[in-house]
């Protein structure tokens, strides 16, 4: 995986080449090479110290990068300080003025830009009314809950119509049905107005939720840039198989390989069907990736073949639309099957030996330890 976009991508936001290094030696961004067009909400997603916050503090100038350039609209901006970049910034703790009123804080980055009064307050109700706190303009910041303020801080940053927006885990103080609710309102937002937005969070399910495409960092590079929908199908290597969403991996070596099929045997002795990835050749080791969603104990719906196992079901978990089972696979006592609650669905009982089956296109044959 190449950690550039589509070449044919026209770039609103590019990284050429940057590296960022704090001491001289180790480098916690590695040559990041990514376009990004007009419009785009971007997520970049990855554990902490992957990278991804520091590539978004260079963009908004916060940082300053080692090597390489960074350009807005095809302008280079390493050396245009952060507030004549014209982007907009939130952040998860909120940055507001606590002295200073709801409309006052707005208003403050419009009187930094030199705007009359008269063209200020109307674009402060305008940013007040998009994100619904049209009514909340004379109130301070103490005297708002946490989701209030961060309607209020998103208006801020939208308030002086900036090229560009960035967001830095601004949902990470949030509890959890809040948070869900603000991913919904950022996302019809991004949509209804067509502003571009760099996001960063640790969040799987918030980047999955929100994003138009995602770059997953880690250890300072790009390890897979992505739709939601394809990262998730189509992981690239183990390290994103692994992070994003639930995956159970089954360790073996490649058996044959041929025509976009791998037969995995896996180290208990069994044979499973595959999709090759990133493994090319016989006897190389594997890891055999499976979400546990595409797991089924029903093997009349499927043809018979190498990709049926048995499995001891250990746990059965009720789960209210889903039912959770943990099975011992193949040696491993972690191997995960969820199935929906539906009429007819049986509960299976810890002891219980069932055969399971996925679908060869649902297992993913990737290099042990693979990341770029």
């Amino acid at each position: 995986m190449t950690e550039t976009a589509d070449a044919n991508v026209a770039s609103f936001v590019e990284f050429r080449g940057v590296q960022k290094s704090y001491d001289g030696e180790t480098l916690v961004v590695k040559d990041l090479n990514l376009k990004m067009p007009k419009g785009e909400f971007l997520t970049m997603l990855g554990p902490s110290g992957s990278g991804k916050t520091t590539c978004l503090m260079m963009l908004a100038g916060f940082e300053t990068a080692t090597h390489g350039e960074i350009l807005l609209d095809d302008q280079p901006i390493n050396n245009i300080p952060p507030h004549k970049r014209g982007i907009g910034m939130v952040f998860q703790n909120y940055a507001l003025f606590p002295h200073m009123t709801v409309g006052e804080n707005l208003s403050f980055p419009l009187e930094v830009r030199g705007m009359g009064k008269s063209e200020r307050e109307e674009k402060v109700r305008r940013a007040l009314d998009m994100v619904q706190m049209g009514s909340f303009a004379a109130r301070r910041p103490a005297q708002l809950s946490g989701g209030q303020k961060q309607r209020i801080a998103l208006a801020r940053a939208l308030v002086f119509e900036p090229k560009l927006v960035l967001m830095d885990e601004p949902l990470g103080a949030l509890d959890k049905q809040l948070r869900e609710h603000m991913q919904f309102e950022i996302k019809h937002l991004h949509e209804s107005l067509g502003i571009t937005v760099v996001y960063v969070t640790h969040d799987q399910s918030e980047a999955l939720t929100m994003s138009d495409r995602v770059a997953v960092f880690n250890d300072g590079r790009i390890q897979q840039l992505a739709p939601p929908d394809e990262l998730y199908e189509r992981p690239q290597n183990a390290f994103v198989a692994g992070f994003i969403g639930e995956n159970n991996k089954l360790e073996g070596r490649i058996e044959e390989i041929h025509d976009n099929k791998a037969l995995v045997r896996l180290k208990t002795g069994e044979l499973i069907d595959a999709t090759p990835v990133n493994v090319t050749k016989v006897g190389q080791e594997t890891l055999v990736s499976v979400r546990p969603e595409r797991v089924e104990f029903k093997p009349e719906f499927f043809d018979k073949g190498a990709h049926t196992i048995e499995a001891e079901v250990l746990e059965f978990i009720y789960m209210g639309d889903t039912f959770r089972t943990r099975l011992r696979v193949a040696g491993h006592d972690d191997f995960v099957m969820k199935c929906r609650n539906m009429l007819g669905q049986r509960r299976l009982e810890p002891g219980e030996k069932i055969p399971i089956s996925w679908h060869m296109q649902d297992a993913r044959a990737l290099e042990k330890n693979s990341a770029i």
